[in-house]
């Protein structure tokens, strides 16, 4: 990715950011947060490279960081329960043509489809930069490293959405993280972990089949 496409897309959500912050109001304030995590790891991913950083070890520490804040990119796909919170259905039992609904919807589809494909674009640049500064060259590592990732992606996003938790609470009090994240685990929890990794998974290969076709 050029420098100038890093920076049009700090700019576009740096603008988005604010225009949120000024009218996007209750019950959708919550996308003001939100997007803002989800940003996260893709600000991270862009100073990350085969050779960047130098230092294996603050390499390594960069992608433990990156790794926390990743699943916000993908936990976005949740809020979209929330357009549950517009009515959406009329007396008839069609969808109303309402303005402010489908602005709103929009709010949500322009905040959650964005920061999942540059999500996804984040861990495929954390993947490569790996498997690249390592001379690896088995595609199938490659494809374990995404899986690891998916995976542990899944788990964050159940436990910021059934647990509330955000990772930021993990950085400033983790010890009152640890305990629920201990108790968590249950047959529903794990299903749940695999439809996420399945739905991410879906999305990573649709995106790398239309990278591969351009």
């Amino acid at each position: 990715m050029t420098t100038k496409t890093k920076w049009i897309i700090r700019l576009c959500y740096g603008l988005g950011l604010l225009y949120i912050a000024l009218f996007v109001h209750p019950p959708y304030h919550f996308l003001l947060l939100n997007t803002f995590l989800a940003y996260i790891p893709i600000e991270i991913a862009f100073h990350v490279g085969e050779k960047r950083p130098k230092n294996s070890l603050v390499f390594w520490l960069t992608i433990l960081v990156w790794l926390l804040f990743y699943p916000n990119a993908p936990y976005l796909l949740t809020d979209l329960f929330h357009l549950s919170l517009l009515h959406p259905y009329g007396n008839t039992g069609l969808i109303r043509l309402s303005i402010s609904m489908w602005i709103y919807y929009i709010y949500m589809l322009l905040a959650v489809i964005p920061s999942v494909m540059l999500g996804m674009w984040s861990m495929t640049q954390v993947t490569r930069s790996i498997v690249k500064r390592y001379h690896i060259h088995h595609k199938i590592v490659e494809m374990g490293i995404v899986g690891i990732f998916t995976t542990l992606s899944s788990i964050g996003i159940f436990i910021g959405r059934f647990l509330r938790l955000h990772t930021i609470y993990l950085l400033i009090s983790p010890e009152w993280v640890l305990k629920p994240i201990f108790n968590m685990w249950s047959l529903q929890m794990l299903a749940f972990v695999i439809l996420m990794t399945l739905l991410q998974s879906t999305i990573y290969v649709v995106l790398r089949v239309i990278r591969n076709t351009n």
